[in-house]
């Protein structure tokens, strides 16, 4: 017969001979076309080799031949793509490990609102790893089997993305509390409170992977676990990723509010236009914390409004942690008024090494140093002659 067979796009189960072996278009064709529910079919014929298939993708999964979108165009506009978001999670990282080694090296910031802080520049930290390792792991090499590819490195590496992705939704929502409670309760900073976030953040993506990736082994261990999944394996992880963004949307709602509340309370005789402005930043400021961008297509199947839903959730979210770490550090006025007293400390420590430096050299080799030592020889030297004279004596 014939076997297993990646002919680039889809994998072909093995066949017998004469048999005629019948497989859906790949969904990512659905997600550009309108067709769906298109089949390709090949024959396994006697000489032991596969026919091509029929009709062929370009006409039974909706490409046109003559179209400017064809695979090949699709091809280069995701390789594009794929440069804005691994320049971004670049981005994102470099600026996200400098913040944390900010928050970490000044006692000062050592508090519980920046410890949640630190929590999720982690999450976005490896989310950032966890992309670049599953594009290094699935999607380097080109001529790669998907159908013969089902190692425990690549779903180690998919399982970790998954984990990645559900430690960086539950801290985005940790970090919605946090600042809901601030507002409402003046939220005293206690450890205790940051061990239960702790618990929170990073022991409930664990729990949840736990449950997919068994689910994953018992009911569909196939591929690299990156393939299309049914309803119980799919709901395991979305289902959370959902709840947490609904739940973010609705303190975002609220704290909003809260906002326009105290605002109005602190200026009741200003204008609406200062209002609105203060307003207007405040909610700048929350959309990237709250991750609120997601709720656009959280509710929609994956196949909506597929290329805003790229640049909104790839292109916007791989910068998302970048814009974090400008925003609740770099431009933190306590963090840049630190930063600026530890440059004057270390620069005045530098200038009082070299004044030392300096005016030990020019001590040595100033003209009054030369004249003591002149006048030190003078008094050493009858001294010497006095000795000499009585030696002299006594050895006569």
């Amino acid at each position: 017969g014939c076997a297993r067979d990646w002919d680039g796009l889809s994998c072909w189960p093995r066949a017998t001979f004469g048999e005629v072996v019948k497989i859906p278009c790949p969904q990512f064709f659905e997600e550009f076309t309108n067709t769906h529910g298109s089949f390709l079919q090949r024959n396994c014929t006697q000489e032991a080799h596969w026919s091509e298939p029929f009709p062929p993708y370009t006409v039974a999964c909706g490409f046109d031949e003559g179209s400017s979108k064809g695979p090949e165009d699709q091809k280069s506009y995701y390789s594009a793509f794929w440069r804005v978001y691994t320049a971004g999670y670049a981005a994102s990282v470099t600026s996200l490990v400098t913040a944390l080694i900010v928050f970490a090296a000044f006692r000062k910031f050592h508090c519980t609102r920046n410890y949640i802080h630190m929590h999720l520049f982690v999450s976005f930290i490896l989310r950032a790893i966890a992309v670049f390792t599953k594009d290094a792991v699935l999607f380097a090499d080109e001529t790669m089997d998907h159908c013969l590819m089902s190692t425990v490195a690549c779903k180690a590496a998919v399982a970790f993305f998954q984990f990645s992705i559900l430690a960086n939704f539950f801290w985005l929502l940790i970090e919605g509390i946090y600042l809901q409670t601030l507002l409402l309760l003046t939220f005293v900073s206690n450890k205790q409170f940051v061990w239960w976030f702790i618990f929170a953040g990073w022991g409930a993506p664990a729990a949840v992977l736990f449950a997919w990736v068994l689910t994953r082994i018992h009911q569909q261990n196939t591929g690299c676990w990156d393939d299309d999944e049914n309803g119980v394996v799919l709901w395991i992880i979305k289902g959370p990723i959902l709840i947490t963004v609904l739940i973010n949307f609705i303190i975002f709602i609220n704290v909003i509010r809260i906002l326009v509340h105290k605002l109005k309370s602190q200026e009741g005789g200003g204008s609406h236009s200062s209002h609105f402005v203060r307003l207007a930043k405040s909610t700048l400021l929350l959309i990237p914390l709250f991750g609120v961008h997601y709720i656009v297509f959280a509710f929609f199947p994956e196949s909506t409004g597929l290329e805003a839903r790229l640049y909104i959730e790839l292109g916007l979210g791989s910068f998302q942690g970048f814009v974090v770490a400008l925003l609740y550090c770099f431009s933190n006025a306590e963090v840049q008024t630190e930063l600026k007293k530890q440059l004057c400390k270390w620069q005045y420590q530098e200038y009082l090494t070299f004044t030392h430096k300096h005016g030990t050299l020019s001590r040595e080799n100033s003209p009054v140093n030369y004249v003591t030592q002149l006048s030190l020889l003078e008094k050493i030297s009858p001294k010497r002659k006095t000795s000499g004279y009585h030696n002299g004596v006594t050895t006569v």
